[in-house]
């Protein structure tokens, strides 16, 4: 569901009003995870939205659960202070969740547990009221080693626990659990539209949920998961050219050893952890594939570097220039002014004749980003920079009308990591070749293809572009 080209008056799209989504869940049940990863689809839709939580505005509005009084998390009789500061951050996000509809916003997600049904049925009247679409969003989570992860990984770097032994941290916040386990209501409402995701997407219910968007969230959290995984982006090289092959050894040698680094930190062998490689079916881009097949043949010798699943999608081809085929952007300019002067007004949406533009391919590529969204093990994307830039920009969040101009550079690394409260991207460079580009001084490249049009597009709108991975990129 790529955001739609059109805008409306109301700036609600899809016809489908406000909505908000009301998590319900003990701590450490995934909800801040699924609550960020569908405002990032949400946003890549077209729809305006946005995640308020309640442990954030406390954070912010009172301190770290270090400034709070000791029986702030405890449920049951509290002290007048406490009641007061409680209420206090729920008028607090209420009021923001206001806000943002009568600012033209059309979705919010209230990120908190909401586990009494008293609670939940005050918010559900209070925002009915105003015709918004509720929807309760419940996850459940059973299993002890999902949910000791999710605290190691989440919970104990938070503010709450800076400073903290992490040992101590996770016997405090099991704590925590524990008492809000005695107090906790389970969704039963059948009155109210409902999803239940148990074990994070091992199984999904739903009830009297109705409404494009509505079901077009269930379908998205059908596909999501919250383990952990590193999602690695480079560049195809040029087919069967002897810098291309060492352009594509050293990639692999590169990726293993990072992955590698990982992998032992978070305990596991990179020789049986498989890495997934998605390229197009491009022979150029399954090539540069190719060394890590190498690395990963059993017969190899000293036995298998590697274990990896190498899958070839005809989604990911390159953007179809049309008529600009082997232009160069001069060339463009020279033979094509009317459209050149239409393209740079809106390089995204924008389509040469018999061409696709950056639009087109987004939708082209949606499939492909719910794949990603679905796939649980690391993985490579060995892509064509315009299918990078667009994948790039739904992970990390950028407007489409940035799209274009996404520095994709040859010989550099982009590693990026999903997780609970944003995307965490870095840039590494592995590589000096010809096509290597750099960006510094009067036409500072090496060797570019000139008459590849939307690669040197990108590449020569240097005030407006976006290097993703270079310290600007943790959302």
């Amino acid at each position: 569901m790529v955001a739609p080209l059109y805008t409306t008056d109301s700036g609600l799209l899809f016809h489908a009003g406000k909505i908000l989504v009301v998590t319900v869940g003990l701590p450490a049940r995934g909800k801040t995870h699924i609550s960020r990863a569908l405002e990032r689809y949400l946003r890549w839709a077209g729809i305006k939205t946005q995640v308020v939580s309640l442990g954030d505005y406390r954070r912010k509005s009172l301190g770290g659960a270090q400034k709070l009084p000791p029986d702030y998390f405890t449920l049951g009789k509290k002290s007048p202070e406490t009641i007061e500061l409680r209420q206090k951050v729920l008028d607090g996000c209420e009021q923001l969740i206001g806000d943002f509809f009568n600012a033209g916003g059309q979705c919010v997600i209230y990120d908190a547990n909401n586990g009494r049904r008293e609670q939940r049925h005050r918010v559900v009247e209070k925002f009915g009221r105003e015709g918004i679409h509720v929807v309760i969003l419940e996850t459940i989570c059973d299993d002890p080693a999902v949910i000791e992860r999710n605290i190691r990984s989440v919970k104990i770097s938070s503010p709450d626990y800076r400073g903290w032994d992490p040992d101590l941290a996770v016997q405090d916040y099991y704590s925590r659990i524990r008492d809000h386990e005695k107090h906790y209501e389970t969704v039963d409402e059948l009155d109210v539209p409902s999803i239940r995701i148990i074990n994070v997407g091992e199984k999904i219910m739903v009830n009297n949920v109705r409404g494009y968007v509505q079901s077009r969230i269930i379908f998205f959290l059908m596909n999501i998961h919250n383990r952990y995984r590193t999602i690695y982006f480079a560049r195809i090289d040029a087919d069967l050219s002897d810098i291309g092959w060492e352009y594509a050894a050293r990639l692999k040698d590169f990726v293993l050893d990072r992955r590698a680094k990982s992998l032992k930190e978070r305990g596991l062998d990179p020789k049986t952890s498989r890495l997934v490689i998605w390229t197009s079916t491009r022979r150029r881009s399954h090539h540069t594939a190719w060394p890590f097949m190498v690395a990963a043949d059993p017969k190899r010798p000293g036995g298998p570097q590697c274990k990896v699943k190498v899958i070839e999608k005809p989604q990911m081809s390159e953007i179809n220039p049309g008529v600009w085929d082997g232009l160069t952007v001069a060339d463009a300019k020279r033979e094509y002014p009317e459209e050149w002067e239409r393209f740079v007004k809106d390089p995204y949406s924008f389509r040469a004749p018999r061409a696709e533009s950056y639009h087109d391919l987004s939708v082209r590529l949606e499939p492909t980003l719910i794949e990603l969204e679905r796939e649980q093990e690391d993985l490579l994307i060995i892509g064509h920079a315009s299918v990078v830039r667009c994948l790039l920009a739904y992970l990390i969040g950028l407007p489409p009308s940035e799209i274009p101009a996404i520095e994709v550079a040859r010989g550099d690394l982009v590693e990026v990591v999903p997780a609970s409260y944003g995307v965490h991207s870095q840039a590494y460079h592995f590589w000096d070749g010809p096509g290597r580009t750099h960006g510094e001084g009067e036409g500072g490249y090496e060797e570019r293809d000139p008459n590849n049009f939307y690669e040197n597009y990108a590449e020569d709108t240097r005030e407006k572009k976006h290097r993703v991975g270079y310290g600007d990129d943790e959302v």
